[in-house]
């Protein structure tokens, strides 16, 4: 380092500068005399020495230079602790270790329906089209009905001219003996009339008049409508697809090492691109038997809760409840960090981040428990410590931080609980 001449010069002209010339910031009393060359160097430097009180002081006493650089260091040091870094954190919480068998899978809806036409004709309406939602009922698209009218009043008039030879078969020879045909010969008078295959007939026609009006079987909506108005259909042509888009189910790919550790009626969570930062909790429903040859993997059905932006065919990912560990003291798995090989997370005590070494167990990547120590025996973090999440990868021991947000896990603990009695 270069040293200014002029302000050396100044330095050692002030052995000679009576004290009350001197600037307020380095006036000294007789009895600090010795320190005017610290005091003139941290003048040139722009700092500022605190000079030695009068008050409270005898006469024989005196500031060293040592003493003056330790308060400008304390000063120093004070300045940076009143600096504190916002951090986020979480409290560490008494509960359930879910462990999870991480997979993916295909939304999948549990009624596609795909609609044709039963009967030929000419289409009159088509009240819906693609993306219309439809009830149960409602109708997709309607016939021209004059062509099915046509054809059940022909097999009516047939019906009644089919009754009519029946009752001149055996209505004279009644009247004559005054006794009613027995049941025997009533049968074989109404197949010489022909009164079974005119009924059919006419069951037919009634029956193709319904079919030419297509209604919805389920609640849903449409995927898609083939046809129009005044295009001509013939029967078992294509007409649209409706889905059921409330209720749907995941059919989750599961090697067949880890189909022993899953149980219908376990937890499962999901995630969706379809659905992005949205989790949706689900049940196993059900473990299917058959495992692909190919791929060794089996299928495990997640029920999903009704509604929601999830739709058939998108991919999602999975996770399904393997093992349930009661009664663990958890911090969340960002928390955990290494220091010198050694894992760590910071606990926020009286506005200041203190690194706890700890001894961590199994984690399912959302939690992680805390075991206790080898030594001591002791769990390093209590239930209800904060710790660090997010800001703490760059900290030090005991730095003076500042919480801007706390998540409370309180909550999830009493989920778990109340999903565990659900599973008991």
């Amino acid at each position: 380092m270069r040293l200014n001449l002029r302000r050396v010069r100044s330095i050692k002209s002030i052995w000679h500068i009576a004290p009350s010339s001197l600037p307020p910031s380095i006036r000294m009393s007789k009895h600090c005399r010795s320190s005017r060359i610290l005091a003139a160097l941290l003048a040139v430097s722009g700092l500022e020495m605190i000079a030695c009180k009068q008050s409270g002081t005898n006469a024989g006493d005196s500031t060293t230079p040592s003493a003056a650089v330790q308060a400008a260091t304390e000063a120093a040091s004070g300045k940076k602790d009143s600096v504190q870094l916002p951090v986020v954190a979480e409290e560490a919480r008494d509960g359930d270790l879910v462990l999870r068998v991480n997979t993916t899978g295909l939304i999948r809806s549990d009624a596609v329906v795909k609609l044709s036409a039963e009967v030929g004709g000419v289409v009159l309406q088509t009240p819906v089209r693609a993306g219309s939602i439809v009830k149960k009922g409602d109708v997709i698209i309607k016939l021209d009905p004059y062509p099915f009218e046509l054809a059940v009043r022909e097999a009516q008039s047939k019906l009644e001219e089919a009754q009519q030879r029946f009752q001149e078969a055996f209505v004279p020879e009644s009247l004559v003996t005054g006794r009613g045909p027995t049941a025997e010969q009533r049968r074989v008078f109404g197949i010489k009339a022909g009164l079974a295959g005119v009924r059919l007939v006419l069951e037919r026609a009634q029956s193709d008049q319904a079919k030419a009006v297509v209604v919805s079987p389920i609640d849903g909506t449409m995927d898609a409508v083939f046809v129009s108005p005044g295009e001509r259909l013939s029967s078992g042509q294509p007409i649209g697809t409706v889905v059921d888009t409330r209720n749907l189910r995941v059919e989750a790919q599961v090697l067949e090492h880890d189909l022993a550790l899953l149980h219908a009626g376990g937890e499962a969570f999901v995630t969706s691109a379809g659905a992005p930062g949205k989790e949706m909790h689900g049940r196993i429903e059900a473990i299917l038997p058959l495992v692909d040859s190919a791929t060794r993997a089996g299928r495990a059905v997640v029920r999903l809760p009704s509604g929601g932006q999830l739709r058939p065919g998108m991919y999602a990912d999975v996770q399904l409840e393997s093992v349930r560990l009661t009664h663990r003291r958890l911090v969340p798995s960002r928390a955990v960090i290494e220091r010198d090989g050694r894992p760590l997370v910071f606990v926020v005590r009286d506005g200041r981040a203190q690194w706890t070494y700890i001894l961590p167990g199994r984690s399912n990547g959302i939690d992680t428990e805390v075991l206790p120590d080898s030594v001591s025996g002791v769990i390093p973090v209590n239930a209800g410590d904060r710790v660090i999440v997010d800001g703490h990868l760059t900290l030090t021991h005991d730095a003076p931080v500042r919480i801007t947000v706390l998540r409370d896990k309180s909550a999830t603990g009493m989920a778990d609980t109340a999903r565990k009695s659900r599973t008991k």
